[in-house]
Order: C-alpha cells, then sequence, then structure tokens
C-alpha cells in the first residue's frame, strides 16, 4: 500500500464515519436539542477536553524523534498553556450556556464518557507512537468543521453569541486546520511498513468509535 492510498484510506473511514453525520450532532446544528442538554454534553465532555493535554503529553513520551516531538510539544502548548488554555476556554463555554464549572467538574461520568477518555489514553499511550498520532489525526482532522457549525448553531438557534462563550470553538476552527495537515502527513512519513499503516488504520477505527459511542451516550441518557 504507498502512501497516497494509505492516507487516503484514512480521510475515507473518518469522513465515512465523521461526528456530523451523527444524530445527535445533525439535533444539535438544527437547532432541536433543549439547551439543558447541551449543557449535560459540556459537563461530560469536558472529560476529554480536559485529559486531552495528556493524550499529547503520552505521545510526545513515547516519541524518539525530536523533530516529531518539537510539533507535538507546540500542539501541547497550544492546548495548555497560559490562563486561556483549552480546558479553562470549554469550562467558558460551559458557563456560557447556564453550567457552572463546579457542576462540570463534579458530573459522573457516563459509561460512554469513560471508555472515551480510556480509549485515547490506551492509544496515545503506546509505546508505537504513531498509534497515538493516529487517534490524534482522526480527533484534528474532524474539529474545524465540527467547531464552524458549532458556532453556527449556537448563534441561529441558542442565541449564544459572545466570544468569551465561543472562543473554544473559534480557536479550534482555526488551530486545527493546521495541526491535521501536519499530523497527517506525519502519519505518512512515519508509517512505511504494511504493519505500521494497519495499525494506523485500527487505531483509527477505535478512536472514530470511541467518539461516535460517546454521542450515542448522550442521546441515550440525555435525549
Amino acid at each position: 500500500m504507498n502512501k497516497r492510498k494509505f492516507l487516503n484510506q484514512i480521510d475515507e473511514k473518518i469522513n465515512k464515519n465523521h461526528l456530523l453525520n451523527h444524530s445527535f450532532y445533525k439535533a444539535w446544528n438544527a437547532g432541536e436539542l433543549d439547551i439543558t442538554t447541551i449543557q449535560e454534553y459540556a459537563a461530560q465532555y469536558y472529560k476529554h477536553v480536559s485529559a486531552f493535554p495528556r493524550y499529547l503529553s503520552a505521545i510526545h513520551s513515547n516519541c524518539d524523534n525530536i523533530s516529531i516531538r518539537q510539533v507535538l510539544l507546540e500542539n501541547l502548548m497550544d492546548e495548555e498553556l497560559g490562563n486561556e488554555n483549552h480546558p479553562e476556554l470549554w469550562l467558558r463555554f460551559g458557563e456560557g450556556i447556564g453550567k457552572t464549572r463546579v457542576s462540570m467538574k463534579q458530573t459522573i461520568a457516563m459509561d460512554e464518557t469513560r471508555e472515551l477518555v480510556e480509549t485515547f489514553m490506551e492509544l496515545s499511550k503506546n509505546n508505537k507512537y504513531h498509534i497515538g498520532l493516529s487517534a490524534l489525526y482522526c480527533y484534528e482532522s474532524m474539529i474545524p468543521e465540527i467547531s464552524e457549525n458549532k458556532i453556527d448553531g449556537l448563534k441561529q438557534f441558542y442565541n449564544i453569541k459572545d466570544d468569551k462563550t465561543l472562543k473554544f470553538f473559534m480557536v479550534h476552527l482555526h488551530a486545527d486546520k493546521w495541526h491535521r495537515e501536519v499530523i497527517k502527513n506525519l502519519l505518512g512519513k512515519i508509517c512505511v511498513s504494511d504493519i505500521e499503516k494497519s495499525a494506523a488504520l485500527s487505531a483509527t477505527n477505535q478512536a472514530l468509535n470511541a467518539l461516535n459511542n460517546f454521542l450515542t451516550g448522550m442521546e441515550r441518557v440525555y435525549c
């Protein structure tokens, strides 16, 4: 399998199971969810957002290539550095839609949330760091379009328009366009053997399943 075919296969898997195709996000982006459901989504999804820097840190730790570590470090700094780190921006989003940060931090994870975090942590900690990179690419490749839809839907249907509440999505709308291209190029360089490519495709499937299953869990518990 050549590099182009391999990368196309990853993108095809992601496009086929893109989170924007899930009924939960379709309902959100059509204004069909009650705001209380989105509040609970904010609380549950915070578990994943707050763990995301640790995913990056684990991949960074397992990587023996300094040039790739530098890319991961830059991504990690975007996520975690300063007063406007991404978990903080997510808490501000939750507050902006009516959920307190205390309640978000204290919310008990539903099974699907726990499985999402455990899956990404397991993939990220794999000593074959291209497996963690595959999960990272799977997630970040979808985020710009998801963020754009979230901004539009929140403004149009829920009258949420202030920058403080929307900043998490505004930041990811732009930053992850660059991240996904960089990580995609790295995967093409790193995954040379068929074994490596097969493992990367398997990790992509696991990440997609966990992300979609989380949204299914939101429907199961809150809709």
